[in-house]
């Protein structure tokens, strides 16, 4: 099976404009995340699409290969598609690796992979981390203070989704002890079948994925499911650079804790 991961970039973000090209611990955010994705042994080739020739001309300047797209893609899974559309390959799995995925563990994106062969009825396929319990006491603090960020998931005994929430999912009425909490936090990265990337990007925005403002609700509300595989984080951080000051958060991390490509 070949797998293809596609990371979606644009240079014009309202938050932090020309973000791939930040510097970050010596070399550009973008380029750190076409490491990460290089380093996972199952994938067959890494692209990065956008619709800035200055991005396309920073990747061909590390020797990546970039995907002209349009600028009217309204989000990364339309820019992923899009790219798809415009290559000769026809892979059995494509991977959506958000451009700011900066602390993505390859690892994370390699047991994605290893499900989707594993399961060949697995439409779409992503990570989720079971939160300890002073992670999760750590969450509920900072959503007690009106901090958004954070996403959290349930799943089935088959390891669908069940939802995914802005929330922390399930309420916990009776804590049950112990140093795990019953609480997974998502890590937005996405595998799909092309099919259903496809299917995906032609549905309309449900009411649910509308009040959290979160894509992948879109899937659950017409019924494509997604499997949600439980991942470790093996003492990494993860962060994302979402504004300015999130990179020198970055570079701390990586300081303390190394590289991961």
């Amino acid at each position: 099976m070949e797998t293809i991961v596609v990371i979606p970039a644009r240079y014009g973000s309202s938050r932090f404009p020309g973000k791939p090209l930040a510097p970050v611990a010596g070399r550009s955010l973008l380029e750190r995340v076409w490491r990460i994705a290089q380093a996972v042994p199952s994938i067959s080739r890494v692209l990065v699409a956008t619709d800035d020739e200055r991005i396309a001309a920073h990747v061909r300047s590390f020797g990546g290969v970039a995907v002209m797209t349009s600028p009217t893609c309204t989000n990364g899974s339309e820019r992923v598609h899009e790219a798809l559309t415009q290559i000769t390959e026809k892979p059995s799995i494509v991977v959506n690796l958000q451009g700011d995925a900066v602390l993505m563990p390859p690892w994370v994106i390699g047991a994605l992979v290893d499900e989707m062969r594993r399961d060949p009825s697995v439409q779409i396929a992503t990570p989720a981390v079971n939160l300890s319990t002073a992670q999760y006491e750590s969450m509920l603090k900072s959503k007690g203070q009106g901090i958004v960020s954070g996403t959290t998931v349930t799943f089935g005994a088959s390891g669908d989704a069940l939802y995914f929430s802005k929330g922390i999912i399930p309420f916990i009425r009776s804590a049950p002890g112990g140093n795990q909490s019953p609480v997974f936090q998502h890590i937005g990265v996405y595998a799909y079948r092309p099919e259903a990337l496809a299917r995906y990007i032609t549905l309309p925005v449900g009411k649910f994925e509308a009040v959290e403002q979160l894509e992948q609700l879109r899937a659950l509300e017409h019924g494509i499911p997604i499997r949600v595989v439980q991942v470790s984080m093996q003492g990494r951080t993860m962060w994302s650079v979402d504004n300015p000051q999130d990179v020198a958060r970055c570079e701390e991390i990586i300081a303390r804790e190394g590289e991961l490509a």
